[in-house]
């Protein structure tokens, strides 16, 4: 699966699809009933149809939606329907995976201009923020890439979450019964993501180091802090010049670390690994120490479950050995 970089400008306005809803449109129900139905009901999987359509829109104003077109015509599109749900389950609100089956609900398709299927898009304030994704992929290729948009979105301080939706009826209510719950955070994680939010990168990585410190096995927090200290250090850096640096300094550690953590924030996480890699094999001595230790930090940003990081982890110990 082509890796997407994750962008809010410049996207295509659903605006005129989103009036042709009806204003009170339900919530949407939960997918179920296999392949066809999106793979089964989960807190954050929705299958949509047309009245629902406006409901998930909304819904990405909060945070990303995964749409996913698919069709009993075509098992390999069900198949990542439920790979899909399965994965945005993992992540707890931070994204949506909405269900289209293009028989059913055809409008959608010819709406968006849906050319095949299977075909996933990822939503965000109610626009594409990535291009089309086409065909089927195994499921830890769509880890790998949920683990990209979720970087890009804590990069850009984007940190709202979906309420979950329960099964047999639309999404959880307040506490009044009147709507939709406003989106929880973890309390734990809002001094740091509210930080990211304003900009202020210095505070976010003081408040994910405290919450470290405080307890060293809470791997969100450490992911968190590696990819706020990337955010830290690249902070005011000019692209080109840094690449060109780095080109024209290869052994040197600070000008190709600096070039690998510009590489994560646009999403070429294999090839920031892969450049840092190679830095390991051809230096020894401190700088060899320095260099596997940067590559270890971002290991730890993209987390340890991820594809990547065990073929990177793979790659360190042949450049070491």
């Amino acid at each position: 699966m082509t890796q997407q970089p994750f962008s809010r400008p410049g996207a295509i306005d659903l605006s005129a699809l989103k009036r042709t809803a009806p204003p009170q449109a339900p919530a949407p129900a939960p997918a179920g009933g296999g392949a066809s139905a999106g793979g089964g009901g989960s807190a954050y999987s929705v299958a949509i149809d047309e009245a629902s359509f406006q409901t998930v829109l909304e819904a990405s104003m909060t945070a990303p939606v995964v749409l996913v077109f698919h069709s009993a015509r075509s098992p390999e599109s069900g198949q990542l329907a439920e790979d899909v749900a399965t994965v945005a389950d993992e992540y707890d609100g931070r994204f949506l995976a909405a269900t289209v089956d293009v028989d059913a609900v055809p409008q959608i398709a010819q709406a968006m201009q849906i050319p095949q299927v299977p075909l996933m898009l990822v939503i965000l304030d109610g626009r594409p923020a990535t291009q089309p994704i086409p065909g089927a992929a195994p499921i830890d290729d769509i880890r790998a890439m949920f683990n990209q948009l979720a970087q890009q979105l804590t990069a850009q301080g984007i940190t709202g979450r979906h309420q979950p939706y329960a099964f047999g009826g639309g999404a959880a209510a307040t506490d009044d019964g009147e709507g939709e719950a406003e989106p929880e955070v973890d309390p734990r994680y809002a001094p740091a993501q509210d930080a990211l939010a304003a900009g202020d990168v210095d505070r976010a990585v003081a408040e994910y180091q405290r919450l470290v410190d405080g307890n060293p096995a809470d791997h969100e927090a450490a992911a968190g802090l590696a990819m706020a200290k990337v955010l830290q250090r690249t902070q005011g850096v000019d692209l080109n010049t840094a690449r060109a640096a780095a080109a024209a300094a290869p052994d040197d550690v600070d000008a190709q670390t600096l070039v690998a953590d510009l590489d994560m924030l646009g999403g070429h996480v294999e090839d920031a690994f892969a450049r840092l890699v190679e830095l390991v094999r051809r230096t020894s001595g401190k700088d060899r120490d320095r260099a596997r230790e940067h590559l270890v930090g971002l290991f730890a940003a993209v987390g340890n479950d991820d594809p990547r990081v065990l073929k990177g982890r793979q790659a360190l110990a042949s450049a070491l050995f």
